[in-house]
């Protein structure tokens, strides 16, 4: 009996179909690819280039009504600009970010306010306490209520912060707001003078 020997029929390659697989598979291997390259931390250079660059779109953001401030009331924009700087963390503090409180001005009475945990130097050493924090409709505002503050001073001393007003450059201006109590902080002038330096804010003053 004859056995019947059955040739298996090559099937064609349906070609516009595996090109198109080949297609998606070079797709997926790019995007792994960049993915794995956008998530390595190559020394940390690009977060760092992220944050400068976020930081001094702050700067720019204030600089000038900041300078603006300065032709209407003699305060140094690298002060104001330092202070904010420092104060809110380039604009990412909670109180600043959500509550336009640039300062951490505090408020009093009746004033739009928000309660929030805050750290202040006393008795020698650092402690977390809660506070009533001005709450602000906008950067812009906060900035004026600062430049109030310099202006006007406080109830019992209008005079409190003259200095800051009539010194020369922002090192003497620094050391005026220390020395008339503006924060707590010991090492508060030496923090603004470093803040200026770093960033050079001293380059928005007239």
């Amino acid at each position: 009996m004859a056995v019947k020997r059955y040739r298996s029929k090559k099937k064609k390659l349906n070609l516009p179909l595996v090109l198109f697989g080949l297609l998606l598979i070079g797709v997926a291997f790019v995007f792994s690819l960049a993915t794995l390259v956008d998530n390595h931390d190559f020394g940390g250079e690009q977060e760092a280039a992220n944050q400068k660059l976020s930081r001094e779109e702050f700067i720019q953001t204030l600089a000038p009504h900041a300078q603006e401030l300065e032709a209407g009331y003699g305060v140094l924009p690298s002060i104001i600009l330092g202070q904010a700087c420092l104060e809110s963390n380039f604009g990412q503090a909670t109180l600043a970010s959500q509550y336009h409180n640039l300062f951490g001005v505090k408020a009093f009475g009746n004033q739009p306010k928000v309660n929030l945990e805050t750290q202040e130097y006393l008795d020698g050493q650092w402690v977390t306490i809660q506070g009533d924090f001005r709450v602000y409709n906008s950067w812009e505002e906060a900035m004026d209520d600062h430049t109030r503050l310099f202006v006007n001073g406080v109830d019992w001393d209008p005079h409190k912060y003259e200095p800051v007003l009539q010194a020369k450059d922002y090192q003497q201006a620094a050391k005026a707001l220390q020395k008339a109590g503006y924060a707590t902080d010991p090492t508060y002038a030496d923090k603004i003078i470093s803040m200026i330096k770093e960033y050079q804010l001293d380059r928005f003053d007239e």
